[in-house]
Parts: C-alpha cells; sequence; structure tokens
C-alpha cells in the first residue's frame, strides 16, 4: 500500500484555522481571495453559511462546495439539477426537511456537526417549500416550545406548504397543525398549499387544512401557543376592540342626546323604551360574547341592529337583567322573543359567549356547524314548497350556491359543511392544488361554500379528485366567486378519470363566468358511461354567452370525444389574446373538420405562438400539417403520438423537411411517438443544411424506435452541416427520451458524446425490451 503524501503547508494551516473559527472568524474573512478559496471547503455547514458575504466581496462563488456537500451528504441526484441556480439554498432547504422528519443523522459528516450549529433553526431561513406526510410528526415538532424561533423564521419565508400521503390523525397532531397553519397562513407567508396521494382522507382534517387555508377560522376559539392566546390576533383584536369602543360612544352620546330631546314629549314610555334596549343589549351581549366582529352571525347582526343599545351598562360580560325583569315589559318580551328567535336558529351567538379562551377540544366542531343547522348556512336546503324549483348553479341569484342537483343537496345528518357565518376571515393562500384524493360530497359542498368567497385565490387544481356529479357543485361555487368585483382567480386546472359533462361545455361554463382567466385546462381520461342522465336542475350550458376572455393558455384533454370546431369556435372567438393551444385525446368526426379549425385560429387567434396535439389520428391529414409547419406566427408546434407516418410516403417526410426548412419563425418541433425509426431520423438532419433558413432550436424525437446505430448516423450528418455552415446553426436542445439506445451502449455513447458537443441532449437509460410490440411493427 502506497504512503498517502504529505499534506501541504497551506493546507495544514487552513485545517488548523478551521478549527479555531470562533476565535479567528472575524479575521478568517478579511484574508485574500486566493487564500480563503483554499479555506471555504474546509469549514462547517455552520461557518460556511457565514462566509457567504466574505466570498462574495472576494469575488468567490460556494456554489460548487455546496453542490460537493450535497453529493457527499445527500447522495442523491436532485430532479431537474440542471434547473438549480443556487445549491446553498438547495442544500439547506432539504437538510431541513430531512432532519425534521429524522432521516438524515447530523453526525453522519463533520461538516454538519458544530456545537454552534442548531440545525433546524440556522437552516429556516432558506426553506421555501416544505412538504409534511403520514401522521403530520413535522407539525408537531415545529409547534414545540422549543422551535419558536423556528416557526417565526418559517412565517417569513416558507412559501409553498405541501401534505402528502396523510393519514388519521388525533386530536393532539391537529391542534399542532391548527397552530402550524395559523402561523404559516394566517399570519406567514404562505401562498400555495397542495395536498397529494390521500386515498382514503381523514374528513375533519381535510376540512380543517382547507378552510384554513381559505383564511377561515372559528369565531370566539383563540388560537393557543403554549397556554397563551396568539399575540398577533391579540393585538388586532385590541386595535378592532378600541375601535369598537369608540363607536359606541359615540353612538350612545347620539342615543342620549336624542332622548333627551324628547323626553319632555314623551314622557314615561319613552323612559321604558330606552330601558327595553338597554335590557336587550345586555341579552344579546350575554349571547354574542363581549368583542364584536365584522363578520360575526348574521342573526346577531340583525338582532343588535334593530335595538340601539348603550354598552355601558354591561359589566364583565355579565347579564344587567334577568328573564323576570324582562317578562314585566311587553317591549323587553318582544325583543327577547326576537332574539331568542334568531338564536335558537343558528346558535352561534351561544357558542360565541365561550369567550376568547374557549376549550381546545371545541377546536375543530366549527367544521360541521351547518351539518348540526337544518336551515342555516350559505346553501339553500330542501324547505322549498312542494313544485318550487331549487335554483340551479348558472342562476345569477348569491343565494344559492350549490342547490342544482341531488347529489349537491343537503341530506339529513351529514357532516362536512363549514359555516362562514360562524368564522372569522384571515390571511389566505392563493394557490389550492388536490392530486389524487377522493372528495366526498359533503366535502364537496364544503369547497364549494370555501370558493365563494375566496377573493385572494389565484390558481385552482383539482386532479383526479372523483368528482363525478359533484363537478356542479364545484361550479357553483366557482360562479359564486366570478361575482365578487376583487376575485382574483387566473388559473382553473380541473382533470379526472370520468367526465360527466362534455369538455366544451364545461370550457364554456368557466369562461362565461371568468373572462379574466389566463390559463384554463381540462382533461379526462374516459366518457361517463351515465353519460346524458344529467342530474335535475343542471341544465346545459352549451348556449352560455362567453365574453371577450384574457384567455392566454387553453388545454383540452378529451375522452376520446369528436372535436367539432363548431362547439370550440366560440371560445377561440372570444379568446383574441391565447398564446397557447392544446388538444389531446380527441377523435376527428370527419376529414374537413382539421381544416376548419386552422381557418379558425387564423381569423381569431393572430397571437398564437404553440400549437400542440397529442394522440389524435392525423395519417390522413398529411396537407393540413404542412399547412401549420409553415405558419409564419407558431414558434412551437407538438405532433405526439399522431400517427404521421402511419400511411405516408417518401415524399411526405420530404415536404415536412423543406417546410420546416423554409419556416424562419418556427423554434421548436416535438415529434415524439410517430415511429419515426432510424432512416427518418437521419433524413430530419438535412433541416440544418446548408440552404436552410430554419431558425429551429429544438427537436424532440422521444419514444421513436431509434436505434444507436440511426443516433450516431444522424450525428455525422448533423457535424457536416455545421461545417458547411461554419457553425451558424441555432439548434440548441435534443430530447432522446424513451429510444432503443440500450441495444449497443458502446454505439449510443459515442453517438451521444459528439452530440453533447453541438447541442444539450436529454436522455434517459431505458429497457427498450418493454417495446418490443413496436419493433416488430416497424420492422
Amino acid at each position: 500500500m502506497a504512503a498517502e503524501e504529505p499534506r501541504s503547508l497551506f493546507a495544514l494551516s487552513a485545517a488548523a484555522v478551521s478549527r479555531s473559527m470562533g476565535a479567528l472568524e472575524r479575521d478568517v474573512w478579511a484574508l485574500p481571495g486566493h487564500l480563503l478559496r483554499g479555506l471555504l471547503p474546509l469549514l462547517t455547514v455552520f461557518r460556511l453559511e457565514r462566509a457567504e458575504g466574505a466570498a462574495r466581496r472576494a469575488g468567490l462563488s460556494t456554489q460548487p462546495i455546496w453542490r460537493k456537500l450535497w453529493d457527499d451528504v445527500m447522495k442523491t441526484r436532485p430532479p431537474n439539477s440542471e434547473n438549480i441556480t443556487c445549491w446553498r439554498k438547495k442544500f439547506l432547504e432539504t437538510f431541513f426537511s430531512n432532519v425534521l422528519h429524522g432521516v438524515l443523522d447530523v453526525s453522519s459528516d463533520w461538516r454538519l456537526n458544530d456545537h454552534h450549529f442548531s440545525p433546524l433553526l440556522h437552516s429556516s431561513p432558506h426553506v421555501s417549500q416544505l412538504t409534511l406526510c403520514n401522521m403530520l410528526q413535522g407539525a408537531v415538532e415545529l409547534t414545540a416550545e422549543h422551535n419558536q424561533k423556528v416557526l417565526e423564521n418559517l412565517a417569513g419565508s416558507l412559501q409553498v406548504l405541501k401534505f402528502q400521503h396523510l393519514l388519521s390523525s388525533d386530536q393532539s397532531i391537529r391542534r399542532s397543525l391548527v397552530l402550524l397553519l395559523h402561523r404559516l397562513i394566517h399570519h406567514g407567508s404562505v401562498s400555495q398549499v397542495s395536498m397529494y396521494s390521500w386515498p382514503v382522507p381523514d374528513t375533519v382534517l381535510l376540512v380543517l387544512i382547507l378552510s384554513m387555508s381559505a383564511g377561515f377560522w372559528r369565531l370566539g376559539n383563540a388560537i393557543m401557543y403554549h397556554g397563551s392566546p396568539c399575540g398577533l390576533c391579540r393585538e388586532q383584536d385590541k386595535a378592532q376592540s378600541q375601535e369598537s369602543a369608540q363607536e359606541r360612544a359615540e353612538k350612545s352620546c347620539y342615543d342620549e342626546r336624542d332622548w333627551s330631546d324628547g323626553e319632555n314629549q314623551k314622557g314615561p314610555s319613552r323612559a321604558l323604551e330606552l330601558n327595553g334596549c338597554r335590557a336587550g343589549a345586555c341579552l344579546n351581549s350575554v349571547l354574542s360574547g363581549p368583542v364584536s366582529h365584522p363578520l360575526q352571525n348574521q342573526a346577531c347582526v340583525e338582532a343588535s341592529s334593530e335595538v340601539p343599545c348603550n354598552h355601558s351598562i354591561i359589566q364583565g360580560g355579565s347579564s344587567c337583567c334577568t328573564s323576570d325583569q324582562l317578562s314585566h315589559h311587553p317591549v323587553l318580551r318582544k325583543t327577547r322573543r326576537r332574539l331568542k328567535s334568531a338564536v335558537g336558529k343558528k346558535r352561534r351567538c351561544l357558542r360565541r359567549s365561550r369567550g376568547p379562551y374557549a376549550n381546545p377540544e371545541d377546536l375543530y366542531d366549527f367544521v360541521f356547524t351547518v351539518a348540526r343547522e337544518d336551515d342555516s348556512g350559505l346553501l339553500d336546503k330542501n324547505s322549498t314548497t312542494e313544485g318550487e324549483k331549487a335554483e340551479n348553479w348558472t342562476s345569477s341569484s348569491p343565494r344559492s350556491l350549490c342547490a342544482g342537483h341531488a347529489g349537491c343537496k343537503k341530506r339529513g345528518g351529514s357532516a362536512g359543511i363549514f359555516s362562514l357565518k360562524a368564522a372569522q376571515r384571515f390571511r389566505s393562500v392563493s394557490t389550492l392544488e388536490l392530486f389524487s384524493i377522493p372528495l366526498t360530497g359533503d366535502t364537496c359542498r364544503t369547497l364549494s361554500n370555501l370558493l365563494s368567497s375566496w377573493v385572494t385565490l389565484e390558481n385552482l387544481v383539482l386532479s383526479y379528485n372523483g368528482l363525478g356529479a359533484n363537478i356542479f357543485c364545484i361550479l357553483s361555487g366557482l360562479r359564486a366567486l366570478s361575482r365578487h368585483s376583487d376575485c382574483q382567480l387566473r388559473v382553473v386546472r380541473l382533470s379526472d378519470m370520468f367526465s360527466h359533462m362534455l369538455c366544451m361545455e364545461l370550457v364554456r361554463c368557466i369562461l362565461s363566468a371568468f373572462p379574466q382567466l389566463h390559463t384554463l385546462s381540462i382533461s379526462f381520461d374516459l366518457k361517463n358511461q351515465l353519460e346524458g342522465n344529467r342530474p335535475e336542475g343542471n341544465p346545459s350550458c352549451s348556449d352560455a354567452e362567453i365574453p371577450e376572455s384574457c384567455l392566454e393558455q387553453l388545454e383540452i384533454r378529451f375522452p376520446r370525444e369528436p372535436l367539432h370546431t363548431a362547439a370550440l369556435l366560440p371560445v377561440l372567438k372570444a379568446s383574441k389574446s391565447l398564446q397557447q393551444l392544446s388538444l389531446d385525446s380527441a377523435t376527428l368526426p370527419c376529414a374537413p373538420e382539421l381544416g376548419l379549425l386552422l381557418k379558425a385560429l387564423r381569423e381569431h387567434n393572430p397571437n398564437l405562438k404553440k400549437l400542440s396535439f397529442h394522440d389524435v389520428n392525423l395519417a390522413e391529414h398529411q396537407k393540413e400539417v404542412l399547412l401549420l409547419l409553415q405558419d409564419p406566427v407558431l414558434q412551437e408546434i407538438t405532433f405526439s403520438f399522431c400517427r404521421l407516418f402511419e400511411s405516408s410516403t417518401a415524399e411526405f417526410l420530404s415536404e415536412i423537411i423543406n417546410t420546416v426548412k423554409r419556416n424562419s419563425s418556427l423554434k421548436s418541433l416535438k415529434l415524439p411517438g410517430n415511429r419515426l425509426g432510424n432512416h427518418r431520423l437521419v433524413a430530419l438532419a438535412d433541416i440544418f443544411s446548408e440552404d436552410s433558413s430554419s431558425s429551429l432550436c429544438q427537436l424532440d424525437v422521444s419514444s421513436n424506435c431509434i436505434k444507436p446505430d440511426g443516433l450516431l448516423e444522424f450525428t455525422k450528418r448533423l457535424e457536416g452541416h455545421i461545417q458547411q455552415r461554419v457553425g451558424q446553426i441555432q439548434f440548441t436542445h435534443l430530447r432522446l427520451f424513451q429510444n432503443w439506445l440500450d441495444q449497443d451502449a458502446e454505439t449510443a455513447q459515442e453517438a451521444l458524446r459528439r452530440l453533447k458537443a453541438v447541442c444539450s441532449v436529454v436522455s434517459d437509460s431505458w429497457d427498450s425490451s418493454q417495446a418490443f410490440s413496436d419493433y416488430i411493427s416497424v420492422m
């Protein structure tokens, strides 16, 4: 075994300095750049993070050091590593998550083991995205008293909060989650909440996350941090109480002045009425609590507005008059009956009497408030008289949010509807994403209720939630939201397994309500077997008028539905700003249909830059394909799994190449899944020949049965064209996913090595044996 080479004097000195950074830190930061460069890799994470400013002043970058730290500690390749711009942030953010969930031991590497270094505390300012999973152990840890400073740091840095693979949890864990959401959303900077993969969601937990994301919390229940109310809420309530006290004092003076002006005329009866008002005020105060809030129960507001009151006679929140006293005066009996009726129906004022320091066990019962109140909430119930039809979701009335069909109506005794009137409003998130989480009818009604006033919501993504007929309930909430003048919704993405209404009908429904949308994506895998049995009370809106919209991106995945240009035409006419259009899995009912679509696009969408077809059979539409490729406005065209060459001749490929060569506006051409094979790939290299005026930068030939020898031949021909043009081509990116490059690894490596000298190549190690049937079909 060879002896280890002796370390240089500088290395020995740098190692000694790194061990004494506590005393030498300030002197080290003043070192010249060439000395600091050799010292930085020897520092612990704690010292390296503190050295960032000194390195920047010396003209040094710490990125290579953080990247090596990632490789040594994480031992994985992060997804999309080529897009990572700051390895310092990437490392510390992932480090925080791994330590929080107990999957990383800080003693495993000397660079992490510094007694000055508190893993969660010092990495938390760099965390902008956090995922909580399973039993929400992370939420419990973050809300522990010893991590109070960590939570404060997250409140200022965290932007995206994700939940994944959640399980049912007990009351104490939910309480920790409430504290976390309240601090990070209501008093923090979280703008996006995403939930993934929850096959059997806990209804209470799901509704809790949704409602707090929307900015709601139970009125009268203070959020308790380690035995004390939330300080931020307390300051807010104090300011509101001062305003309310001033308003009551002004109102009291006004009432007293009115009474003194008329007492000589009214006599004793006027005094009796005033006493009655005050008595009503006492009762109302006891029922509704000592502090008024702008979003208190409407029943309380109505009752108190009918009886002008002098609150100065209330002391300690106790009643100044009894039931016996009330019974002696007809005015007071009338007031009591009015208040009793309101409270008996709503039962919300009584809850507020518990005060701001309510029992923590009551933190979650607000989720089911409406479920226990047959005639309350924002949803119309089955209280209409016989023969009276419930208002459907297309109505413009604000009364009904979700009464359009049987699947969305109140079922007796069902739970899960959140009462907005019994809630206080805080800051809310702007993006909500739900992926692979089944939503029941109750949960959909709750979500609809929340959406109806979620004016700060900008992005809504609902993916594979098994909505079925409940899609009308979601549309009901969205329709109510659209009536708010300050609605900010700009992106809507809905995808599911089965469609309960035609895709184009759904597109028209949403666009007619939200012409301000910038992005709309509708995607369904399969038709509903019960299609045609539309729920009663939800008529078709295929004739809904679409105002001129701001739509820039439209994506539609048809569940093998026919693409009728006549149905799409009103959308295209209203979308003058459309820049991206994607049509997926549609069938063309007749030969001229695609030509009609292209004509409509030319007439109504002059700003269209990107056009994509996926899984649309274009084998018999060669003329239209060539027309698209010569369009002078389109910059990106995608024909994905469109069977372009299924029944074509060699002349068609030559026409494609010549058309692209003459088009100087086309920047990206994507042809995945069209069975190019080796010979067609080699021919595509002629797009960059000496006589070409093409500006093509990106070419995608993934899933095209390409073998290593064909890729090498394409590379050689491309190199020849580059030499002829003296390197003056704009080709920069080539995508090669899922091709047969594993059949001859040596040839494939040579081709890829030579290609990477010309452009950026993105490939993978795909097992081509999975595609044997495709191989047979192109032999």
